[in-house]
């Protein structure tokens, strides 16, 4: 049947999901165990959700499930596409991916403790980063006492790693 012959209210509204956390494209997904562990609680949740959903209407329960499906299909995605690093793996004495590293920055003297994790589980109020930020991408490779640059415009940020761990 043709779309002209269609009343206007029984057309399905297409959910509006954001998008999660900007990978580029051909990254790989790095997640840490923690990570993934919150990947999966997230899609628990959503499962539940879908399970328990009693909208009064007919209408708005088929909107609010295909808002769910959509957040689920991303997120599928993400696990599908996830690769755990296992942190007692890396090299303990450098930074990789993981890392929690603790930084002086050299202008103030203070002392900032960041890790580096995937993009799904950084969040910057918790001292994580993801490891496509700038910051990350410098730190990469370097060892205690090691100083980094980070170019800012107007003015570059010099930190020097203080510590290392994978913990």
């Amino acid at each position: 049947m043709s779309r002209g012959f269609v009343k206007e209210g029984d057309q399905e509204e297409i959910p509006m999901v954001p998008p999660r956390a900007h990978l580029p494209e051909g990254a790989m997904n790095y997640v840490t165990p923690t990570g993934m562990n919150e990947l999966l609680a997230e899609k628990e949740k959503l499962v539940s959700e879908k399970e328990k959903l009693n909208k009064t209407g007919e209408n708005e329960k088929r909107i609010a499930l295909n808002h769910i499906n959509a957040k689920l299909y991303l997120l599928n995605n993400r696990i599908d596409t996830a690769i755990v690093v296992h942190l007692d793996e890396q090299p303990q004495n450098e930074i990789r991916f993981g890392a929690r590293v603790t930084l002086k920055i050299e202008e103030t003297k203070k002392i900032k403790t960041l890790q580096i994790v995937g993009v799904d589980e950084a969040d910057v109020s918790k001292g994580k980063i993801s490891f496509i930020s700038p910051l990350a991408n410098e730190l990469i490779d370097k060892k205690m006492g090691d100083k980094v640059v980070l170019k800012r415009p107007g003015k570059d940020i010099v930190y020097e790693i203080m510590h290392i761990t994978y913990a």
